[in-house]
């Protein structure tokens, strides 16, 4: 459980990197955004790598929910899919800074650990897309010609290419209103 402290640290450190990209992530600027020194950033936190352990944490203790809500709900295969593209837009529109964390490889390829926890949100959500495809197949709504493990990288993958876009457009578009459209080309790709 975090302090409210940590969760202020956190959130600004979100900010910090979603305005000056990882490179502008030091404990010095982070602390100069709080308000605070930087020994008391240290009290928290040992170093910016556990600040960016517990971002990634959050994100996917925050999803887990979501994921396991839609893998469990009634709604066909193809809804399911569509509520997690649509919850995954609004959880980044609401908190842009995650896309800088979470698609930033250049930070995670020299941290292990971080290449750790990325690798458990990733795979923990490739399995179960991979399960609500494999359903969707088995009930004759999604398309079998196609293994499900590779339907669930063109799906991922597009969700990832177009939350990128928006990133790089400097969030100047709705990315909810477009995610939408992009929904239904998804849909169309991958029905029966």
């Amino acid at each position: 459980m975090q302090t409210e402290r940590q969760k202020e640290i956190i959130e600004a450190a979100l900010v910090l990197i979603n305005d000056k990209g990882i490179q502008g992530f030091t404990i010095k600027n982070l602390a100069n955004k709080i308000g605070i020194t930087e020994p008391a950033i240290y009290r928290h936190f040992t170093n910016k790598i556990q600040i960016l352990i517990s971002i990634l944490e959050y994100f996917k203790t925050s999803t887990k929910d979501i994921l396991k809500k839609e893998l469990n709900n009634n709604d066909t295969s193809i809804e399911k899919i569509g509520h997690l593209f649509t919850n995954h837009f609004i959880r980044f529109s609401t908190t842009p800074s995650l896309v800088s964390v979470i698609f930033s490889e250049e930070v995670f390829r020299s941290e292990p650990i971080l290449i750790e926890k990325i690798t458990e949100v990733i795979e923990r959500n490739d399995n179960i897309l991979i399960k609500i495809i494999c359903d969707g197949q088995a009930n004759g709504e999604i398309r079998n010609d196609i293994e499900a493990k590779y339907l669930s990288i063109v799906i991922m993958g597009s969700l990832r290419l177009f939350v990128k876009k928006w990133q790089f457009a400097g969030n100047s578009f709705n990315l909810r209103a477009e995610g939408e459209k992009l929904i239904e080309s998804i849909k169309l790709i991958i029905e029966k």
